[in-house]
This record gives structure tokens, C-alpha cells and sequence, in this order.
């Protein structure tokens, strides 16, 4: 075996033993470097004749390839071997059972809200939609709510941009009452050539549910909750239409015919007269109680006038209920931040 022999045998060595790609490349610059043993060879060339100096290069240059074939075969063993070390860590055990993704379900209020359209579309109402961030003209001004109320204060409404000085402004609405003032307004300008040639209008029925925020925060509270709002709006609805829908409304709601509905006087800005409405169930826990589910009350003739309507010939009435308290009576629930905290212990119940 001749020197140049040794030498790649010197080199095949060293890479094997290398056992991380920094000891490898170490290897490389003792053998392949700018000092390395195969350069210091070159350089030696100059001291031949030209004859010796061709016969050497050309062996030098075999060898030279020679170490690099064998350093290139050793960098991809290292890497064979990184990848084989990193597939048995990262290995499955295609032998355990798969996890499953557990079943989902509608939120009890969301269902409560899917009912509620339900029950009042078997009865002919539309459900309208619109913004939760408000002008203060839908939410206040076209429904009777004077720039004095206390509802306008800061302190019970969310205000997302600096109100001008007449009291105007953005805000997340308190109520889907917006809803319903757009829909009439919508509603007549659809109708604006029958009401000119003195025709009657189709009646507006509609129901408005949907998100609204308020300053208020406790167990029966929340500053985001839901509200489904109602209005109907015609040549001759009465408060008896009005009793008659929430008669069949509740009962249908609870499932049950036990229940008693009551109406007392209240006030609202947009409604006059007004009433909250109150049932009783004939038994069960909540029996003897009267409960608070609803405010209504015949649409004040300034509202009516918002909508673009003549109060001396439409009259209706409007009212507006809790899902969320709703939901609380159907399942039992006696804390309202229940609904609101994602315990899946909670939720998974009405799965």
C-alpha cells in the first residue's frame, strides 16, 4: 500500500469514527482543508520535473476524490441515522385506539332562542335582524326615549364613540328594539305607493331576538344578554290579540296548560299603556309564584309616527322577553353566568 493509500485509508478512518456532523466536518479540514494533508500534497507539486509533476497530480486528484466520495458517504450515514432517531421519537403507536372528538350541541339559551322562532313563526312573525353597534336614533330617539332618560346615561350604556352635543352617537344597543323600528321603517317604504293611493297595508309581524349589552353585572344579570323583541302593527290588533299571543306562546314554550298569565301596569317610553306580564305554573317547584317574563304594552302613537305610519289608522302593540331568563325557568338553572362561563360540566347537560 503506497502513501496515497494509507492516506484515504487515513481519511475513511477518521469519518467513520466521526460521530456528529461538527467531528465530521473537523475530519474534513485535516484532510481536505487549506492546511489539510492532500493541499500540502499539492503544494508539493512545484518541486517536481514536468513529467513527475503530471504522473503525481494526476494520482493526487484520484486520491483527492477518493476522500471526498468517502466523506460524503459518511455525512449521509450521520444523516440516515439523525433521521431514523427522529422517527422512532416521534413514532405513533398505530396499535391504541384513536381519540374521538366528542359529540357537540347547541347551547341551552341558543336553543331556547331556535324555539322562540319557532313557536312565533307557526303564528305568522317574521324575525328580523340587525347591528348590535347602534345609532342613537333607532335605539332611543324613534322609540320614544327622551335625551334625558336615564338609559342614555353612561352608566348604563356601552357608548363606542364620543357622543355629539345633542346627545347622538354609536353604541351597543340595549335592546333589539332597533330591530324592530327598522324593519316597520323598511317595511313601509315597501308599502310607500299602497299607503299614497290610501290602500291598507299588510300587517308588520315581526319578532326580534338577538344579542344587546347593558352595564349590569350579578347573579341574575349579565352586560351581555339576549332579548327577543315583538311587534305587530295593523289596522285593528288590540291588546286582545296581544293576551292571545302570549297565552299560546308560553304554553307552548314550557309544554305545559297549567299556566296562568297576568298582566300589570307598567311604564315604557314606546309603549302606551304599558304592562309587565307575569305567569304562575299550577305546580312544581316554582308553584305559588308569580314571575316576571315579559314587558308589553300598546305602540305609543310618537313610535308609530317613526315608523312613517299614521297612528290614527295603525295601531299594534309590542313586547320584549329574556331568553336568557326564559332558558333559566325551562331547565331550572338559578344562576345566569352559568350560560356564560363554557364549563363543559354545565353544557354537556343539555347535550
Amino acid at each position: 500500500m503506497n502513501d496515497l493509500d494509507q492516506l484515504v485509508a487515513a481519511a475513511q478512518a477518521d469519518f467513520e469514527h466521526a460521530a456528529t456532523p461538527a467531528e465530521l466536518e473537523n475530519a474534513k479540514a485535516r484532510f481536505l482543508g487549506k492546511s489539510g494533508r492532500v493541499t500540502e500534497l499539492l503544494k508539493g507539486l512545484a518541486a517536481l520535473s514536468p513529467e513527475d509533476k503530471k504522473t503525481r497530480g494526476a494520482e493526487i486528484n484520484q486520491t483527492k476524490q477518493r476522500i471526498e466520495a468517502a466523506l460524503q458517504a459518511s455525512r449521509d450515514k450521520l444523516a440516515d441515522a439523525e433521521l431514523q432517531a427522529q422517527l422512532k421519537a416521534e413514532a405513533l403507536d398505530v396499535t391504541l385506539p384513536g381519540r374521538q372528538r366528542g359529540a357537540g350541541g347547541l347551547h341551552p339559551v341558543s336553543r331556547t332562542l331556535e324555539r322562540i322562532e319557532a313557536i312565533f313563526g307557526s303564528m305568522g312573525f317574521a324575525v328580523a335582524d340587525g347591528p348590535e353597534i347602534e345609532e342613537d336614533w333607532f335605539n332611543f330617539t324613534a322609540l320614544n326615549t327622551p335625551a334625558d332618560h336615564p338609559a342614555r346615561s353612561m352608566h348604563d350604556t356601552f357608548y363606542v364613540d364620543t357622543r355629539a352635543a345633542d346627545g347622538t352617537g354609536h353604541l351597543l344597543r340595549t335592546h333589539t328594539s332597533p330591530m324592530q323600528v327598522r324593519h316597520a321603517v323598511q317595511h313601509v317604504k315597501a308599502h310607500a305607493e299602497r299607503l299614497a293611493a290610501g290602500l291598507p297595508m299588510p300587517e308588520i309581524r315581526v319578532i326580534a331576538p338577538g344579542r344587546t349589552y347593558r352595564v349590569d353585572s350579578d347573579a341574575t344579570h349579565s352586560p351581555m344578554f339576549h332579548q327577543c323583541e315583538g311587534l305587530w302593527i295593523g289596522e285593528n290588533v288590540s291588546f286582545k290579540d296581544l293576551k292571545a299571543v302570549f297565552a299560546d306562546f308560553f304554553r307552548h314554550f314550557f309544554e305545559r296548560d297549567d299556566l296562568t298569565i297576568r298582566f300589570r301596569p307598567s311604564f315604557f317610553p314606546f309603549t302606551e299603556p304599558s304592562a309587565e306580564v307575569d305567569i304562575a305554573f299550577a305546580d312544581g317547584p316554582l308553584k305559588g309564584r308569580w314571575l316576571e317574563v315579559a314587558g308589553s304594552g300598546q305602540v305609543h302613537p310618537n313610535v308609530v309616527r317613526n315608523f312613517g305610519l299614521d297612528p290614527e289608522r295603525y295601531i299594534g302593540f309590542a313586547f320584549g322577553m329574556g331568553p336568557d331568563r326564559l332558558t333559566m325557568l325551562r331547565y331550572g338553572v338559578n344562576d345566569l353566568r352559568l350560560f356564560f362561563d363554557g364549563d363543559l360540566r354545565f353544557l354537556s347537560q343539555f347535550q
